[in-house]
């Protein structure tokens, strides 16, 4: 499985798996209020490009991408992610990326 990479802002990076990626990715697209950024995610998932720079995004919208993922991104994947093995592992690895947004 391919691995995806979202870099915070220069150098503070998060790489996971494919699936994971794009569902942190999944995440954002659909509470985004900045529409162009949502598609720009969707372009992304959409095409396996594997990476994304939050920085490339205007200041409120990195704001806003750090506040979504502060705000639910785990509360999320607990109701959302198939139960199995694997999910603690994923619900952690999760929980990093929203500590990066803690440092930002």
């Amino acid at each position: 499985m391919m691995a995806g990479l979202i870099a915070l802002r220069p150098g503070v990076d998060w790489t996971a798996t494919g699936g994971l990626f794009d569902w942190a990715l999944e995440y954002l697209i659909a509470r985004l209020s900045d529409r162009e950024a949502a598609d720009r995610l969707q372009e992304v998932v959409d095409n396996n490009l594997g990476s994304v720079w939050f920085n490339e995004f205007p200041a409120q919208t990195q704001h806003e991408i750090a506040e979504l993922l502060r705000g639910g991104l785990v509360a999320a994947a607990e109701q959302e992610l198939p139960d199995g093995e694997h999910k603690p592992a994923a619900l952690r690895h999760l929980r990093d990326l929203v500590d990066l947004t803690q440092e930002a």
